[in-house]
């Protein structure tokens, strides 16, 4: 195990609850996602399971909403999370792939449906849980349908914040550094950095790879759907 292993939590991100869940649940999975608002990078999808023992340990840790975290502290506690042999499945989603079905689906919320259920039905060839538990960000029914068999027999719940319980936040850190990881490796193999999130530095970063390699080249980096890539395009036909 790593030697930050209990490194404590900083004081202004508490860590999340240990037991937000009904009582009588002994085992339960989270489900989180990272990149879904970034332009580049991966979409990437975790489930962790935990009993209450290893929740608590995971409180302990310090683990929150990975939104609350810096990438170094999300990277550190994800190594922890594997070091430890803490059950969990990751989906990693790349742009060519999310470009693919964000075409065929037409809907993100239906993608990130798509998305947690294969996380879950992964993460159940490993292991059994009494309950799931997601974040909610559209219409609870969605997960439901894009679940198989073996999903459709867990209870699932979708909450407002979801990342408050520590497995679901547990999640959120793994599908985080999944995400950085990604996002690393196509600034690597591109060699220019890909900044996250979606504002005016990803518009120029974007532009900038328009005019080096051409505008297909955004297929196998970004999410060509979100309205950067229009943006990237007129700045580039400005600079020309």
């Amino acid at each position: 195990m790593p030697s930050d292993a209990h490194e404590a939590a900083p004081a202004d991100h508490a860590p999340a609850n240990a037991s937000l869940t009904p009582g009588g649940v002994a085992r339960r999975a989270g489900t989180d996602e990272s990149g879904k608002g970034d332009y580049f990078g991966p979409l990437v999808v975790a489930a962790v399971a935990a009993d209450f023992a290893t929740a608590s340990r995971l409180a302990d840790w310090g683990v929150t909403d990975s939104k609350k975290l810096s990438d170094g502290r999300v990277r550190t506690l994800a190594r922890q999370i594997v070091a430890a042999e803490i059950l969990h499945a990751v989906v990693v989603i790349g742009p060519e792939k999310y470009n693919q079905l964000y075409a065929r689906m037409r809907n993100l919320n239906r993608l990130l449906a798509w998305g947690h259920a294969r996380a879950i039905e992964n993460l159940l060839e490993k292991t059994t849980v009494e309950l799931i538990i997601a974040d909610q960000f559209g219409d609870a029914a969605l997960i439901e349908r894009a679940l198989f068999e073996r999903g459709r027999q867990v209870r699932l719940l979708q909450m407002p914040q979801g990342e408050r319980d520590v497995v679901v936040a547990s999640a959120s850190v793994v599908a985080r550094a999944g995400f950085l990881h990604g996002l690393q490796a196509l600034s690597e193999g591109t060699g220019m950095t890909l900044p996250k999130g979606a504002g005016p530095l990803v518009d120029e970063a974007a532009a900038r790879i328009i005019m080096r390699f051409g505008v297909d080249k955004l297929g196998s980096l970004a999410k060509c759907h979100f309205k950067n890539t229009a943006k990237a395009q007129a700045l580039a036909a400005r600079k020309d």
